[in-house]
């Protein structure tokens, strides 16, 4: 059994900018970038709304959602963390969703301390490389057994970043990373409610007290993720974990390889494969949902499991249904924003074609991306029993392998930044945030610069 908790401990304390390898700085650009564009099209959402009126922070250092209000800097990562998932728009990459934990812990506390653009950089390399180590040790899928990864995950990575951020030697960093482990949460049965966007955000909370209190002396066990009764063990779905490997963090950079999936539509990304894949279909044939008998959607089982809702009847009920996916397609042509509310839903012809999807489960595994089947097929039955039949949908747009342009970001966040009605002008946030590393302090980025 390998010190795994000493170990990252080790990694974060000893990272520094220079040491990240420069292919990596697109990587971490794009996180900030898509993540605060998420977070402002998020600012208003109930969920965000909620918990900002439930917490009623005091002003503090940080800024809730680049507004006027400011919080501590916990709560600051608490709320914008839920701001951020709350259209579920955010990237997605080691199970989950790495961004919309590790940014906002990472802009709150950076406000809180002062720090540089390029602090933040390290910071957000520390929390990714630790979060992607994890996820490399159990084979099994978390959300098999009922775990949000993100919920989970991601007060580990957060802990590691914001220890980062406070320049903890290597003992604190590891108890940072094993009071984060401690705060591990979230269940899958809360899909489809504001809690799924609550988990990011009590991540990204957690991960902002984990660091001040191994700061301030608070213990924690310094085997916290191998012990046998450690978080490895504890949530693993069958108990397969590898705690004999050691920490490669800091030695091969996993974010090169890994990368983001950066969003193309504000829904679970297990829908994503099928959406493009109906979407050309319907380019090459124009259809109208009068013309249809049927709809079928091939993914993978896993993929099943987490688009849970059959029957949607809401906004965020069905933002996990495969079956809102299609019909959207062909009824409005796209799944974006504006189809994602209650309304929408349950316009009775969205409604009728929803009842016309069948979704079948492929057992068969992706050899290298665990989850996935190794494509994913939608087909059409027309009401003449002509059927349409999509390519073998293998790869994402957005994913790594075809990743959006640097003008497809920026038009995200520009729509984003509009549909929250963010008083921010995007264009100077989005610059800033491509080239992070080139701002001295986080007060000079746009929206940042108000905190006390």
């Amino acid at each position: 059994m390998q010190a795994l908790t000493r170990s990252f401990g080790e990694f974060v304390a000893g990272l520094r900018f220079e040491r990240i390898p420069s292919a990596a700085h697109d990587v971490i650009h794009t996180g900030f970038a898509d993540c605060v564009g998420v977070m402002l099209a998020g600012a208003h959402e109930p969920p965000t709304e909620l918990l900002t009126q439930v917490l009623s922070p005091v002003s503090g250092t940080s800024t809730l959602v680049f507004g006027a209000r400011t919080a501590p800097a916990p709560e600051a990562a608490w709320i914008n963390g839920v701001a951020a998932h709350a259209l579920d728009y955010d990237d997605v990459a080691l199970k989950g969703h790495p961004s919309t934990v590790l940014v906002p812990a990472i802009l709150a506390e950076a406000q809180a301390l002062g720090s540089s653009g390029a602090d933040m950089m390290t910071a957000y390399a520390a929390g990714y490389e630790v979060w992607a180590d994890l996820t490399q040790r159990d084979p099994d899928h978390y959300h098999t057994k009922g775990w949000h990864p993100t919920g989970i995950l991601g007060a580990i990575g957060a802990a590691a970043a914001c220890a980062s951020l406070h320049r903890l030697d290597a003992q604190q960093a590891a108890m940072a990373i094993s009071i984060g482990a401690s705060q591990s949460a979230g269940i899958m049965a809360n899909f489809g409610t504001m809690t799924k966007p609550f988990h990011a955000g009590r991540s990204a909370h957690s991960g902002v007290m984990a660091a001040r209190l191994a700061k301030a002396g608070f213990t924690a066990s310094l085997d916290a993720i191998e012990h046998p009764q450690g978080f490895l063990s504890a949530v693993s779905p069958k108990g397969r974990i590898d705690v004999d490997t050691p920490v490669a963090a800091g030695s091969v950079w996993r974010m090169l390889s890994l990368k983001l999936s950066v969003k193309k539509y504000p829904m679970c990304f297990c829908a994503h494969r099928a959406l493009d894949g109906m979407l050309d279909l319907l380019a090459e044939h124009p259809l109208q949902a009068s013309q249809i008998e049927r709809i079928s959607a091939m993914t993978s089982r896993r993929n099943t499991t987490v688009l849970r809702n059959d029957r949607p009847q809401t906004g965020l009920e069905a933002k996990f249904s495969m079956q809102f996916a299609m019909a959207s397609s062909v009824v409005a042509g796209r799944a974006g924003l504006s189809e994602l509310t209650d309304d929408f839903v349950q316009r009775a012809d969205i409604q009728d074609l929803i009842r016309r999807v069948e979704v079948v489960a492929d057992d068969t595994e992706h050899p290298s991306m665990p989850g996935y089947s190794p494509f994913d097929r939608v087909s059409v039955t027309l009401k003449s029993g002509e059927v349409l039949t999509s390519r073998n949908i293998e790869t994402v747009r957005g994913g790594p392998e075809a990743p959006l342009s640097a003008q497809e970001l920026w038009v995200k966040f520009d729509d984003c930044a509009r549909a929250g009605k963010s008083a921010v002008e995007a264009r100077p946030l989005f610059d800033a945030l491509m080239a992070l590393e080139q701002v001295p302090k986080v007060s000079g980025i746009p929206g940042l610069s108000t905190a006390h």
